[in-house]
This record gives C-alpha cells, sequence and structure tokens, in this order.
C-alpha cells in the first residue's frame, strides 16, 4: 500500500515538473514572437526607405510572401 503511494507521488512530481516545461516553453516562444514583431517592423522601414531611394524597383528587399507562408503555418497549428 505505501509502495504505490510512493510511485504514485513521484509520476505526479514527473509529470508536474514535465507541465511546468511545457508552459515555460510557451513563455519562451511569446518572448521570441515579440522580438520577431520588432524586426518585422524594422524589415518595413528598411523597405519603405529603400523604395523612396529607387522608386522604379522591383527588388524584394525583404520575404514578406514565405514570412506570411510560416506564420499561417503556425497559426494552422495553433488552431488544431
Amino acid at each position: 500500500m505505501y509502495k504505490y503511494k510512493l510511485i504514485k507521488e513521484q509520476e505526479d512530481k514527473g509529470a508536474k515538473k514535465y507541465q511546468e516545461s511545457r508552459i515555460i516553453a510557451f513563455n519562451q516562444l511569446e518572448s521570441r514572437l515579440d522580438n520577431i514583431k520588432k524586426e518585422i517592423r524594422q524589415a518595413k522601414i528598411e523597405t519603405i526607405t529603400y523604395y523612396r531611394d529607387n522608386p522604379k524597383s522591383y527588388a524584394v528587399i525583404k520575404p514578406t510572401d514565405l514570412i506570411a507562408d510560416y506564420i499561417k503555418d503556425i497559426e494552422i497549428l495553433l488552431n488544431k
């Protein structure tokens, strides 16, 4: 009877530790997304500046289509 409780307590601790690590992972993802948001703003500014200096240019300064595809993939993963 006592043996079962010890094993169960160890299992509970393992599950709790695992769950905490998963929650921390979300915090890290949120932080990374905040950084990405700042980088996207900077990329927009760089693109605007380039096009102002080169009004006839068709150059792709930052890969917005690819970034949009990745963001769409993330949204699909989160909505499953």
